[in-house]
């Protein structure tokens, strides 16, 4: 049994994907839905999903949820609304109220884009957070390495939230450099309210010439400061298929997990993300 706990969906006839841009991404510019994604989700073995969003639209959030109520295999989603939004309180509960509501695991926002390196520390941006958990919700960062000391002081601003770490934070692994993302990494994971999601690395590194072993030192980095029970598998489908199919990235992270013992395995590859996002109570 395992938790995919990052993948995606998309339909351009119903919602562009205006990030999709430039000939290294041309070949996700094309739909790829769940009915692309459920036959090799279940051949892997994959009983349960979260799926993230992709656009700092308003409405995609409801339409993700939507998704999760027709489908068994999403039992969690991760949306996007405006942290900044004076009722963020009242629009978080609305979001619940709507068809699949009941999914809603956590926000997140395209903190990767924003220029400004301090963002997740404005004011404006603080009582979001505090909205989110006052909640019950977790919050998802996706950030590159210059942003995570900021990370480490919203996390440790806000302990009675989550924040977990998309893509290991996106590590220099294409240049086969470390610094500053290791550092930034483990300030961050020394905050017990953090959590890190062993996914993205193949897009991170070179596409066309990554090897497991190359990826090794990004995944034994985020091993040793989080620890298996505060790690979670994702496939980040279909943005992986830029660089290899599903079953691939599965069996490189079994393969970079491959010396654990089995309770920590389980960890990884179920307990963590079901614990995090609550999923056994999206589907009772």
């Amino acid at each position: 049994m395992t938790v995919d706990a990052h993948h995606h969906v998309w339909d351009l006839s119903v919602r562009d994907q205006d990030w999709i841009t430039g000939p290294a991404l041309r070949p996700l510019r094309r739909d790829f839905t769940l009915a692309d994604l459920a036959p090799e989700a279940r051949a892997a073995g994959i009983e349960r999903t979260v799926l993230v969003q992709t656009v700092t639209v308003p409405e995609e959030t409801p339409e993700l949820l939507a998704l999760a109520e027709a489908h068994e295999l999403i039992a969690g989603v991760v949306g996007w609304t405006d942290l900044t939004r004076a009722d963020i309180a009242d629009e978080l509960e609305r979001l619940r109220a709507l068809p699949g509501g009941r999914c809603l695991k956590g926000v997140r926002h395209q903190v990767q884009g924003e220029a400004d390196p301090r963002w997740l520390l404005r004011p404006e941006v603080r009582r979001g957070l505090a909205a989110v958990a006052d909640a019950g919700l977790v919050y998802d960062l996706v950030v590159v390495p210059r942003q995570l000391p900021a990370c480490a002081e919203a996390a440790a601003r806000h302990p009675g939230l989550t924040f977990v770490l998309d893509h290991l934070g996106k590590p220099p692994a294409a240049t086969g450099g470390t610094e500053p993302w290791a550092s930034g990494v483990r300030a961050l994971a020394a905050l017990p309210n953090t959590v890190c999601k062993l996914s993205g690395l193949v897009t991170e590194a070179d596409p066309a010439t990554w090897t497991a072993a190359g990826l090794r030192p990004y995944a034994d980095t985020v091993l040793d400061a989080f620890g298996p029970d505060r790690l979670m598998f994702g496939s980040d489908w279909p943005v992986c298929t830029l660089a290899a199919s599903y079953a691939e990235v599965l069996a490189t992270a079994r393969e970079l997990t491959a010396g654990l013992g089995a309770h920590e395995r389980t960890a990884v590859f179920t307990r963590t993300a079901d614990r995090v996002y609550g999923l056994a109570q999206s589907s009772s």
